[in-house]
């Protein structure tokens, strides 16, 4: 396979990807074929692919994420909508910053550095973006309006500072967020990782924790299951009650009341001990002086684990004894308040009600330290104290004064009913969301635009001082915090006057979670010049919802969480007139390598680059698409970027056979060609629609076939109906292999782009088949070929098929063991 250009019409001419490559940019720039039109003339379509990080060159990863919202887009654009299909970089991020330490340098040179690395392989790999809307999230016009919705949230009521527990590093004298601590411990230095309370900005995401919920209804059959019920999980919605219970004083302590929240307040009678964070505040204001000590150092060593470790039910349980009791509301019984971990300070009240026999964590408790294990629900099941399993099934109440001999559901209506009655509780409902902490102590991030005065207190800053951009003087050494804020070492920049009251004050030193800029980053992409807010509210009107978007599931949760979020959050605000950002979801697999995902440290890793000079882009791209549904992953040890390569070639000397003879009416050409032309074409655009890319490639391969078969049973090149096969053999092929379809327009005598030519028109009347033809087999050699009707019965074909003269002889008197019909395409006869 030659990479030599050559005249493509010669009899000599080869096929020459490299030749291609070289040729169409320029062609495809000149022609702004993925502009949009945007002025109403065609039915709008947006096309979104989840954004890349400019971390290095595309990767295999990229390859096949990006090749899968192209074909949509292509297809799309095919079908003659008005197709939006932009590109940008979520340029913000801890390893700019880790790679400026590295170098003494400042984050953005290795950032633009890295994008234009990346928009240059974008390029070449024939990506169908409109490259005028291209975006950065670190560009100060960007960050401007990410400042700006940060201070409408911040009206609103819906961004607020509270203090938190954070991942603190005593190395380095740093907070590290959670994607920085490796096994526990610092990723930069292996310091062991602890719990420091530090005051953080908080999203107030669960305010709309009920409409991210209910409008997932909305998002059903248009996003993958597993998604929804993700991202359902995460919300936790659970109906229940809060329960408050009084914590009996003591010589040295008050009385204090503490609040629960619990799914089964039918369980109160067992209720055997009373469970508090014991990192939380609470533990510290409950313990008694006698006690303190020993929860002060039970405190240190609960800062040095994960949350993922605290509530691992393999864990052993471990605790101490605050010595305070708590009263039951409903049964008056003393309770024992223990402070443990594996309740967490900042999920639900940060305490629990402990009830053991129907509780797996609060049993393994119980057992842990020998606290009684009361069944109140009977299940009949063993005793849960005695079998070690706590029982959680439905049952009829027991050992539960006025709730005995109920049956559970209606034992929780009048458990309520009590509660509410005697003022000990109240109904209610209960989520697992918690609010969206978006303080980062790092440089390379917004800056949160709000001013500290001693006398004003938290002032936003005004609109027309916005953006607050980051120091350009910072690097190396000096982005590296020692137990502050890069940005607060800063002082010439964090140093400012209050916008109030004009005195000394200083600029807020955080900057935001990088997801904040992912948030929204869809609805610039629709008027990325716009100087008068962060979008043109009739653009992102007439653009959105998204209504194709594709991206890796592992954004199941909290990219595609945040984004609903501020969508929600940008429609009450009236700048937009919907409250869903994505209509439909694509989500793609991994690339693995050998059964294992690709990696420097296993030595799997396939170097995108290296696959591009060998085998050219339209065969990596064919590749990728081909081996797999989207959804599923492609193993690249098991396909063949040679054999797309070869089958692309087979594609392409179509067109140079056919480029010498001119387009005749299809109608007098081949009918059997023309159907199968006709019938590719129909089910791909349902296989389109249904994201089966990889069985549209097939259909191709197939129609090349056939089509060749044509060119070579005699009737040759000049059959009008090969052109018509070629032709839309080309229009398929461009979703795809976007330079090799080019060159074969270009050789048919055709304008470019074959991007623009039009979804090939399908013939109704071409799709009936009125034949099919069955094959013969004799011991399996194939010995007779008939025709018969599509709706013949397998009997009628059996039957056929023992006639026939050719099977016959080759049976040469032999009796028959079977004959196997996989109707109606093939019959084989066995022999004894």
């Amino acid at each position: 396979m030659s990479n030599e250009p050559t005249d493509s019409r010669s009899p000599d001419a080869v096929y020459s990807f490299a030749a291609m490559e070289r040729k169409w940019p320029a062609v495809w720039d000149e022609l702004k074929v993925f502009t949009p039109l945007d002025d109403g003339s065609r039915e709008r379509r947006y096309v979104l692919d989840m954004f890349p990080y400019p971390s290095g060159d595309l990767h295999m990863g990229h390859a096949e994420a990006f090749a899968m919202g192209d074909v949509i887009s292509r297809y799309w654009r095919q079908l003659g909508y008005d197709v939006l299909h932009p590109i940008g970089w979520d340029s913000f991020g801890l390893p700019a910053e880790n790679a400026a330490i590295q170098r003494n340098a400042h984050p953005s040179e290795w950032t633009y550095a890295n994008i234009d690395t990346q928009a240059a392989s974008f390029k070449r790999y024939a990506i169908s973006a409109d490259w005028s809307r291209r975006l950065h999230t670190s560009d100060s016009e960007y960050y401007r309006w990410t400042q700006w919705l940060f201070l409408r949230f911040y009206e609103k009521g819906l961004a607020y500072r509270k203090d938190s527990p954070v991942n603190w590093c005593p190395k380095d004298q740093t907070v590290l967020a959670n994607e920085q601590v490796v096994n526990g411990a610092c990723e930069r230095c292996g310091t062991p990782v602890t719990k420091k309370s530090l005051n953080q900005w908080y999203f107030r995401i669960t305010d709309y924790a009920d409409r991210l919920l209910d409008d997932m209804a909305q998002l059903e059959g248009k996003w993958p299951d597993r998604v929804l019920s993700m991202q359902r999980n995460w919300i936790g919605r659970s109906a229940g009650a809060h329960v408050r219970f009084r914590i009996e004083s003591t010589p040295d302590q008050p009385e204090h009341d503490v609040t629960v929240f619990t799914t089964r307040p039918d369980t109160l009678y067992g209720a055997t001990f009373y469970v508090v964070a014991a990192d939380s505040q609470l533990a510290v204001d409950l313990v008694t002086e006698a006690r303190r000590p020993e929860l002060e150092q039970y405190r240190d060593k609960v800062r040095s684990l994960s949350e993922i470790e605290r509530q691992s039910t393999e864990r052993e349980k471990t605790g101490v004894f605050t010595g305070r009791y708590a009263i039951n509301p409903l049964s008056g019984e003393r309770l024992p308040v223990w402070a443990a971990d594996y309740v967490l300070a900042d999920y639900g009240t940060g305490s629990i009600m402990a009830v053991p026999a129907h509780d797996q964590r609060d049993l393994d408790f119980a057992l842990a330290f020998d606290l009684p294990v009361r069944v109140v629900v009977d299940t009949g099941e063993a005793h849960p104290a005695e079998s070690g399993m706590a029982t959680t099934g439905d049952g009829t109440l027991v050992n539960s004064g006025s709730l005995t001999g109920l049956p559970q559901e209606e034992a929780v209506a009048v458990a309520v009913r009590i509660l509410t009655s005697s003022d000990a509780g109240e109904e209610t409902v209960n989520f697992r969301l918690r609010d969206w902490l978006l303080s980062r102590q790092r440089f390379w991030g917004t800056p949160i635009p709000i001013i500290h005065c001693a006398s004003c207190g938290e002032v936003p800053v005004p609109d027309d001082q916005l953006p607050v951009t980051l120091p350009e003087n910072l690097r190396g050494e000096e982005l590296a915090p020692k137990g502050t804020s890069p940005l607060a070492a800063a002082r010439d920049w964090a140093a400012v006057d209050c916008p109030r009251c004009s005195g000394s004050a200083t600029r807020d030193t955080d900057t935001m979670d990088t997801f904040v800029d992912s948030s929204w980053y869809f609805l610039r992409f629709t008027s990325p010049g716009y100087t008068d807010g962060p979008f043109d509210s009739d653009a992102a009107n007439n653009w959105l919802p998204v209504q194709q978007y594709v991206g890796g599931v592992e954004h199941a949760i909290l990219h595609l969480l945040y984004a609903r979020f501020f969508t929600k959050v940008i429609n009450d605000l009236g700048l937009i007139d919907f409250d869903e950002p994505f209509n439909a979801l694509l989500n793609q697999g991994q690339v693995l390598n050998g059964g294992k995902a690709m990696s420097k440290s296993l030595g799997n890793g396939v170097d995108l680059g290296e696959q591009l000079d060998t085998f050219g882009v339209d065969a990596v791209r064919l590749t990728m698409i081909f081996a797999s549904p989207p959804e599923d992953d492609v193993d690249w040890a098991d396909v063949s970027p040679s054999g797309s390569a070869k089958f692309l070639a087979r594609a392409w000397r179509l067109a140079r056979d056919v480029a010498t003879t001119p387009g005749t009416d299809p109608s007098m050409g081949n009918r059997g060609l023309r159907s199968a032309t006709h019938r590719t074409v129909a089910d791909a655009s349902v296989l389109l629609d249904q994201h089966k890319f990889n069985v549209v490639i097939a259909k191709i391969m197939e129609l090349v076939n056939a089509t060749r078969k044509e060119i070579d049973s005699g009737a040759g090149a000049a059959d009008p109906a090969v052109r018509e096969a070629t032709e839309a053999v080309a229009v398929v092929l461009s979703l795809f292999a976007p330079y090799t379809a080019e060159d074969m327009w270009s050789i048919l005598g055709h304008e470019p782009s074959v991007a623009a030519a039009g979804w090939p028109t399908v013939d109704e009347s071409l799709l009936t088949v009125d034949s099919i033809t069955a094959v013969v087999q004799v011991k399996g050699k194939v010995r007779d070929r008939l025709e018969v009707s599509p709706d013949i019965s397998e009997d009628e074909l059996r039957d056929l098929a023992l006639r026939s003269e050719a099977a016959l002889r080759a049976l040469d008197g032999q009796e028959i063991r079977t004959v196997i019909v996989r109707a109606p395409k093939l019959v084989n006869i066995v022999p004894v």
